[in-house]
């Protein structure tokens, strides 16, 4: 049976409830810096270690207390994330202005990352400084800033899973040399530039690189193999790529893992997934 968080989302005081249980499964506050189990509450929410003297609440320290919406918006934020709406849509769904509607759409997408295969290796990667990650915290960056280094991934389909792997030694220019002197077809959509199968790659891609113009990447009679295939990772996201306007290379990380999520559980529901992801700690990143 799919979970429906809009029967939990009635009130505030029931969403806050259930976002309570799934922070804390076994009933009891932990700590969130110590991980100690031994608390007591104190007014207005809050919660202090008996061991580390630390004052906290519910969504101290986690995905969910990062973008400063209420656990009813959170619920009903989760319903329509799942549901493949836009940042627009959901602001105007919620009645929130739409940067912080997009700020909690980022959160959700960071979670995503963060419990990816390769998620802690790139927070704590320079691509993941860029992303808004420091230390024990995230700070999800605005979205039209330029990434200092425009990031390259790697698309490996084994059977009907995918894994987006970041390639941290290959750089856009590296795509333009494989292109220019060793025959690699590359192609455009928008700002995002896809190459043919690369060594056990089904295909290279990158966003936002001034680099690779498509004068100077598309050559008459090569075209990339992944382009007329009708199955497959590709062209799934390629189609919802496209609904997006405008990937920026900011983005791109974030919304690529999105998919590569969405892709590997298609016949499952995401929403408990995304829930534990939400509801899980920001990971130490030291």
């Amino acid at each position: 049976m799919a979970l429906d968080l809009a029967r939990h989302a009635k009130t505030e005081e029931s969403a806050r409830k259930f976002l309570e249980r799934q922070c804390w499964p076994g009933g009891r506050p932990v700590c969130p810096r110590c991980g100690a189990g031994k608390t007591y509450v104190l007014a207005e929410g809050r919660v202090r270690c008996a061991g580390c003297r630390y004052t906290f609440r519910v969504l101290t320290g986690r995905f969910a207390g990062l973008a400063g919406l209420t656990p009813r918006q959170w619920l009903r934020l989760l319903t329509l994330f799942a549901a493949e709406e836009t940042a627009y849509a959901m602001a105007a769904a919620l009645g929130l202005a739409y940067n912080t509607a997009y700020k909690a759409a980022t959160v959700v997408r960071l979670s995503i990352l963060a419990a990816s295969l390769d998620g802690l290796e790139i927070l704590k990667s320079p691509l993941g400084a860029e992303l808004g990650s420091a230390a024990r915290t995230l700070r999800p960056a605005g979205p039209d800033a330029p990434l200092a280094a425009v990031p390259v991934f790697g698309i490996l389909e084994r059977g009907t899973m995918v894994f987006t792997d970041y390639l941290p030694n290959l750089t856009p220019e590296d795509l333009l040399h494989f292109n220019r002197n060793f025959s690699l077809p590359l192609s455009r959509l928008g700002t995002i530039v896809y190459s043919d199968r690369y060594l056990r790659y089904d295909a290279l891609v990158a966003c936002g690189s001034d680099l690779l113009t498509r004068r100077l990447i598309e050559i008459a009679g090569r075209t990339p193999a992944v382009d007329p295939r009708r199955a497959g990772f590709w062209p799934y996201a390629r189609e919802r790529l496209v609904r997006f306007h405008g990937v920026t290379a900011r983005k791109f990380p974030l919304y690529l893992k999105e998919l590569e999520f969405r892709y590997n559980h298609q016949d499952q529901d995401i929403m408990p997934i995304l829930l534990a992801n939400l509801s899980s700690l920001v990971p130490d990143l030291n």
